[in-house]
């Protein structure tokens, strides 16, 4: 699936996003500042986060409640090694059934469940985004 949006659109993304996807865990490419921190909140906003979320940059995970369990939103561009993702316990994150949001999954390729789903997002000439969606199916 391809998607060009506005800041406008975001919601609706996010919305799609949730609905076609078979997966808990999402993976979220694409340059810094490009939107993948704004998209993120408004997943979680969606899944039912009230606090105000936030890119996990210094601290790597941050962990929103639910009525419905753990939300955790990964930001992996400041590690060095991907013995640091070890060291967090990533491997007991993605396999507990939460919604597992990553950023700067490819520092972390090795560790990631085959059937994520992939999230690829640039900004346009016009400052749109597009974002392609490879949902498991």
């Amino acid at each position: 699936m391809e998607f060009t949006y506005i800041q406008n659109d975001i919601g609706e993304i996010a919305e799609q996003l949730l609905k076609n996807s078979a997966s808990n865990v999402f993976l979220f490419y694409g340059d810094m500042g490009v939107g993948k921190t704004t998209l993120i909140k408004e997943l979680v906003k969606q899944l039912g986060v009230i606090e105000t979320s936030s890119s996990p940059s210094f601290s790597i995970v941050n962990e929103y409640e639910t009525p419905k369990g753990a939300i955790y939103h990964f930001d992996f561009y400041r590690i060095k090694d991907i013995a640091e993702a070890f060291d967090i316990g990533l491997e007991d994150y993605l396999y507990s059934g939460a919604y597992i949001f990553i950023e700067w999954p490819e520092k972390i390729d090795r560790l990631l469940p085959e059937d994520a789903n992939k999230i690829n997002i640039k900004i346009n000439n016009n400052g749109s985004r597009t974002l392609k969606f490879l949902p498991v199916k």
